[in-house]
């Protein structure tokens, strides 16, 4: 018999995980997570987040979304962005919360890790 909370996550589609409860973050602990990200910032008249990333050319910022377009598929969790050659511009937030919950942080994290 194998251990199946190890699995819990991957058995789960992606209409599991958007029927999950998604809060947004609010108070010291959104401006704590914030913080406590690398380059990221608060989109002035949205609740989102936002981090703009710079590439040697268009080939290497189309590799980086093509890497994390993946991960958000899987996540179900999904970016706005915008590309021009080298520079690749990014906007988190959780819809289903109406602003910056912990998906976008950890999204962030991952994004970062990922460039």
């Amino acid at each position: 018999m194998s251990d199946r909370r190890s699995t819990l996550f991957e058995d789960r589609t992606p209409t599991d995980r958007r029927n999950d409860m998604v809060e947004k973050l609010t108070g010291a602990a959104r401006t704590e997570a914030i913080a406590g990200l690398d380059g990221w910032s608060e989109v002035e008249g949205r609740d989102a987040i936002s981090k703009s990333f710079r590439f040697s050319d268009f080939a290497e910022a189309f590799g980086f979304m093509t890497r994390v377009a993946f991960h958000a598929e899987k996540a179900d969790h999904h970016p706005e962005w915008f590309n021009v050659y080298s520079k690749v511009e990014i906007v988190l937030t959780t819809h289903e919360a109406d602003g910056v919950s912990e998906r976008d942080i950890a999204l962030a994290r991952t994004i970062d890790g990922m460039s």
